[in-house]
């Protein structure tokens, strides 16, 4: 029987800053009935300066708690999958940060970007592509993690209410047994990728390019549109 993947553990991490409806009503023309009436949010955690709340702090957090869960350690990983498009440096690759973090030396490391999607390519690629279903990996660490508020255009309220910052993830273990991950399918259309794009690259130092217009580095998204096809 072919190894199956199964979650044995997950965790999750977000910033302590919180910022409600009625903090963006002082930001950008909207209120709190509008935001929850559209998209059913309340509040959102955006992460402080200071406060070790980067992409990689995040992802790292939500990592141990995960591992904690499944009973394993570092030294038993053999894959860390990131999936984030505001990784905290062009390169290393998040993964390589938090596997420094971790100290977890076994494990190929690398980043997955694919916008919302990130998390479920990463997932995909672990359980599928030469990873746990053909055996070469038993034990891998897959993460979502975004610090999106480093990209988001705060007088744009189309975007900027529904974006922040977080991280959750999984350990996934090869077991004979039934159930786990039992399909998965990945589908790309890159001819609509002017619905939902930032041109900014680097979310660890934003606004370092003074005296430049910024609004092309903000994130840029044709809501309506995106809306029909996602």
């Amino acid at each position: 029987m072919m190894p199956q993947s199964h979650i044995i553990g997950t965790g999750s991490a977000v910033p302590e800053r919180i910022l409600t409806n009625k903090d963006l009503e002082s930001i950008v023309d909207t209120s709190d009935e509008w935001i929850i009436r559209r998209t059913g949010i309340k509040e959102r955690r955006i992460s402080s300066k200071g406060k070790n709340e980067s992409t990689t702090d995040l992802a790292t957090k939500a990592s141990l708690k995960a591992m904690e869960m499944a009973g394993i350690s570092s030294e038993n990983l053999d894959m860390i999958v990131v999936g984030t498009v505001t990784s905290d440096r062009q390169f290393p690759s998040t993964a390589c940060m938090v596997q420094q973090n971790l100290n977890a030396e076994n494990a190929t490391a690398f980043d997955v970007s694919a916008g919302c999607t990130g998390f479920l390519y990463a997932l995909t690629i672990a359980n599928t592509n030469n990873a746990i279903q053909c055996g070469t990996c038993e034990n891998a660490l897959v993460i979502g993690a975004e610090r999106l508020s480093s990209v988001v255009n705060w007088r744009d309220r189309n975007t900027c209410v529904l974006l922040a910052d977080g991280a959750g993830a999984v350990v996934v273990t090869s077991k004979k047994d039934r159930g786990g991950i039992l399909s998965s399918r990945m589908k790309s259309d890159g001819t609509l990728w002017e619905l939902l794009y930032s041109s900014y690259g680097n979310s660890y130092i934003p606004g370092v390019l003074q005296g430049i217009d910024l609004k092309p580095l903000h994130l840029i998204m044709d809501g309506n549109r995106l809306f029909k096809k996602a």
